[in-house]
């Protein structure tokens, strides 16, 4: 059953959509994004990977810390249990109040070292994830001169014009492959929802899913007028 994404599958899909580029469009911009989002999706595998394993020095520094904060509650109490009867109030005032801080300290530091494992993987997944999003808009960038609008109005080229040398069949193909590399480099976002669970991790992959997706249906609506243009032609 598929019930799990596959970054193996995700970066043998992104090589094989970067020879089919480099086939159609020898040289092309795209197809030396689509490097840096295959060698970005290698990263992400490490980075999965880092975050499926446990970090064992700082669960063994946490528990420690638990054990300490118990032996400090056991201190606090055998006063009491050697002389029951006997401690005055005021006594009791004092001894508490002795090891009142202790406890503080200690319950503050296991506080820190229970979620200082989730707070380094959370900051791992976020830099990785703020690479994907920035990979997004350079996908986004290089279609924006891809405008399909031009095959049904021609007009006069300015001395700033883009040079626009695509037939319709081969811009279709353009835009086919910025939008098949938006939607992968949001499935390379989802890993990381998938290998850690995390709200502030998830949200910031919603955003990137988001994102992808707009960009994507962007370039399908200029897809779309490629298409009414040939009909018109």
């Amino acid at each position: 059953m598929y019930l799990t994404l596959d970054p193996a599958r995700i970066l043998a899909t992104l090589e094989k959509l970067r020879s089919r580029i480099e086939e159609r469009f020898p040289g092309a911009g795209l197809r030396k994004v689509c490097d840096e989002v295959i060698e970005t999706a290698r990263r992400t595998e490490e980075r999965c990977a880092w975050l499926d394993r446990p970090h064992v020095w700082v669960r063994a520094a946490a528990t420690l810390a638990v054990l300490l904060l118990v032996a400090t509650l056991v201190g606090l109490a055998l006063p009491f249990l050697d002389e029951a009867g006997e401690i005055t109030f005021f006594e009791f005032v004092q001894v508490f109040e002795a090891g009142l801080n202790d406890v503080v300290l200690l319950g503050a530091a296991i506080f820190f070292l229970l979620t200082l494992e989730n707070r380094l993987k959370r900051k791992r997944a976020l830099e990785g994830l703020h690479e994907l999003r920035s990979l997004a808009h350079v996908v986004d960038m290089h279609q924006l001169t891809k405008d399909p609008v031009r095959l049904r109005h021609q007009g006069r080229d300015t001395t700033s014009s883009p040079k626009r040398t695509l037939t319709p069949f081969e811009l279709t193909r353009y835009l086919d492959y910025s939008a098949e590399l938006l939607s992968l480099v949001g499935k390379l976002a989802a890993l990381y929802a998938q290998h850690l669970n995390d709200a502030v991790v998830l949200s910031a992959v919603h955003e990137i899913e988001t994102l992808t997706n707009e960009l994507s249906v962007k370039v399908w609506q200029k897809v779309a007028t490629v298409e009414v243009a040939a009909k018109e032609a």
